[in-house]
Order: structure tokens, then sequence, then C-alpha cells
């Protein structure tokens, strides 16, 4: 089965949150990593996979994510995600993996300049990574956003480059799916809301599926992205 270690950095705040859902509800093994070691489980794999849970680590200092790239334990997470093996950070994680070159551009302030706290709507753009294998394109998932720097940010020629490699994971919609600038919560290119590198083993994301993962949460809408990653593992 796949295993999973969650990073733990200080001002992380859904360590807690991924754990119970990877481990009570998906029943995986899964254990959390300080961001202060310098090695992943011996017992990792490619097979296995890194989270980055969402939070402020390091308080959001200078940028969101900016310090958290330079803890020790980065330094494995980038030669893991060399070797093949896969890394999904969300939220803040999604931020520590831009800052850290793991997957191209940046996240900005939202348009608004304020924190947003919401349940927003996506779309699948491709099932063509392994947390979208199994989730249906014409589904417009219902998920919670909670940043305050979640706009996505990339220059012309790396999001042309991102559309034409199929890296577009999700893109903000609203509840019938369409893709519109009233759906956009926080002024993301191009609606985005999340990607995955060009070798479709790194995977970022604003949006939180933990937090709607389970009947007692009243929404499973996000279930279906850790169900796709075992899935496409165990084939």
């Amino acid at each position: 089965m796949m295993k999973f270690a969650v990073i733990v950095f200080p001002g992380s705040n859904c360590d807690d949150d991924m754990v119970h859902v990877l481990g009570t509800v998906m029943g995986c093994p899964v254990e959390k990593v300080w961001h202060k070691d310098t090695e992943l489980p011996a017992h990792f794999t490619t097979n296995d996979c890194v989270i980055l849970p969402g939070g402020f680590s390091y308080g959001d200092y200078v940028r969101s994510g900016a310090i958290a790239q330079f803890s020790p334990i980065m330094q494995a997470v980038k030669a893991f995600a060399a070797q093949g093996g896969y890394v999904w950070g969300i939220c803040n994680g999604f931020q520590i993996l831009c800052e850290s070159g793991l997957l191209p551009g940046a996240l900005l302030r939202n348009v608004n300049q304020k924190f947003i706290s919401k349940n927003i709507y996506l779309k699948t753009v491709t099932t063509e990574s392994a947390i979208t294998s199994e989730l249906n394109p014409d589904q417009a998932l219902k998920i919670p956003i909670a940043h305050a720097e979640g706009r996505y940010y990339a220059d012309a020629a790396t999001l042309d480059a991102l559309e034409a490699n199929h890296q577009v994971l999700f893109r903000y919609c609203d509840a019938q799916g369409n893709v519109t600038p009233e759906s956009n919560p926080n002024g993301a290119e191009r609606n985005i809301a999340g990607i995955c590198n060009a070798q479709r083993n790194v995977f970022g994301m604003m949006p939180h599926p933990e937090r709607a993962s389970e009947t007692d949460l009243a929404n499973t809408d996000g279930r279906g992205m850790f169900e796709s990653l075992l899935q496409a593992v165990h084939v």
C-alpha cells in the first residue's frame, strides 16, 4: 500500500487534518516528518508520496513558502521528486513547491488583497495525472479554500507551455462547471487552481481536498483525488 509522509513546518496547521484523512479515512500508512529532518522515512520508495500541507510556514514572513523552501527536509524532498517520487503540495504546500522551483510560477496576493475562506468549485482539466485520473471532468467539485496569497501567476510562455503539456489540473469554475471570471476567487491567471510538473509526479493546488473528504463534514468531493492517487499507483 502507498505510504505517506506529511512534512511539518513551524506554522503548519493542516498537518493533522491530512494525517487523519490519509490514515483514518483512506486507511494508508502515514507519518509526520519534521522540517529539520534531513531524510525521508527509510522505507520510502518512489511509489510513495510526500505531502506538503497547508498553513502558515514560518508565519508567511517575506512571502508564503519563501523561508520553508530552505528547510533541511526540502533537499530530501527535491531528491525524491527527481527520482520520480510523488510530491503533493496543498495551499501553503503549493506555495513552497513554487518557491523551491519544483513547480513553475508563483502564488501572489489575492486580487482583493484579503484572506479568503470559503467553498469554491473546481473543474478537472485533465485526467492525465495521478491525482485526477479517476475524476469526472464534467463534475464541478466543491472544495474549500483558505488563503491570502493564492493568485497563481506565470508569464505567458510558461502558461502556454502548461496548457500545451496538459499540466493544468484544475480551474476555478461555478457550480455548473463553467470557467468564468466571476468564479475566480483570487484573480489567478486563466482561473488556474492547480498544476503539475512536466514529469507528472509533483502536484500543487490551492484548494483543500482534505477538508472535503468525509461524510462527517457533509462533503466528499475531495476524496476522489486521494482515491485517484491510490488507484494510479496500485495499477
